[in-house]
């Protein structure tokens, strides 16, 4: 298939990933720029240091999702889980009008958010991302679907 890339592939949005990370650094300079200006105490100060290194921590949490895919399977990173996923496990890849980024229907009955792969900011990308994880979920996976018999 010439639409399946090479494997290990890393699906995330980058301009999203770029915002997050240069709004973190930007309100972690600026919130303790503030407090070193302002005639405060020391533990003032530091309170103001550690508020912006907490709010730019949470970004780059967040800005950290993505999904890769192996030669084994997917590993999921999402804002605060990881999960491995082994291709058998990916029955369908999911990103329907309106929905905020991708979802897995996995084997086991669930469904797994995969926010890696999201319209937010590009829909053309997260659709062609979509396609692609599509792509590679129906070459790499076995699916034994119950109560069949071939």
């Amino acid at each position: 298939m010439s639409d399946v890339p090479d494997l290990p592939v890393t699906f995330r949005p980058t301009l999203t990933r770029a915002i997050l990370l240069t709004a973190g650094v930007l309100i972690l300079l600026v919130i303790s720029g503030v407090g070193m200006l302002l005639d405060i105490g020391p533990g003032e100060r530091l309170s103001f240091v550690v508020t912006g290194a907490l709010i730019c921590y949470v970004l780059t949490r967040i800005a950290r999702v993505k999904v890769v895919a192996d030669d084994s399977g997917v590993t999921v990173v999402n804002i605060a889980t990881r999960r491995r996923l082994d291709w058998a496990e990916i029955l369908q890849v999911n990103l329907r009008p309106g929905d905020p980024w991708v979802f897995l229907d996995l084997s086991d009955g669930t469904s797994l958010a995969a926010l890696g792969i999201q319209p937010g900011m590009s829909r053309e990308r997260a659709i062609a991302d979509a396609r692609t994880l599509r792509a590679l979920v129906e070459q790499r996976s076995v699916h034994h679907p119950q109560g069949r018999q071939g």
